[in-house]
């Protein structure tokens, strides 16, 4: 899939933390950044994260509206206090990139060794964790 762009409503407050309030109408989700930059990125992480989840369970990926036609209303903190500004942008996603970032990710997982091994492994500064990697591919035949 190419990349697409989907328009996010961006509101400013003025809250230390949070100064970035971040709805994605499309998908009906929001997200928060602590500067623009981080909002930004954090919108086109729920997105991503949101639209491989709705391929993986086999339902539509919303098409991106046009950001004429989002109206800042439909933002949940529309017309609260503490709300300095209130914007529509549009927010660039590669979800077949995200997926591969995603599928890259290390996971953690726990492996029992008998205790004179797991010696053996450090004094000779064997990374166990390279080796089981190296003796899974080699078994599952990948390469």
């Amino acid at each position: 899939m190419k990349k697409t762009v989907y328009p996010v409503v961006l509101t400013e407050t003025n809250d230390k933390k949070t100064s970035y309030l971040v709805y994605v109408p499309d998908f009906d989700t929001q997200t928060q950044g602590k500067d623009l930059a981080d909002a930004i990125f954090m919108a086109e992480d729920v997105i991503s994260l949101a639209g491989i989840t709705l391929a993986d369970d086999k339902k539509p990926i919303p098409k991106p509206s046009k950001a004429y036609d989002i109206d800042i209303a439909c933002s949940p903190w529309h017309g609260e206090k503490g709300i300095i500004s209130e914007m529509v942008t549009l927010v660039p996603v590669d979800f077949d990139a995200y997926r591969m970032k995603m599928r890259n990710l290390s996971v953690r997982r726990n492996v029992t060794l008998p205790a004179w091994l797991d010696e053996e492994a450090s004094k000779s500064g064997i990374n166990v964790s390279a080796v089981l990697q190296e003796a899974l591919k080699e078994r599952l035949q990948l390469g």
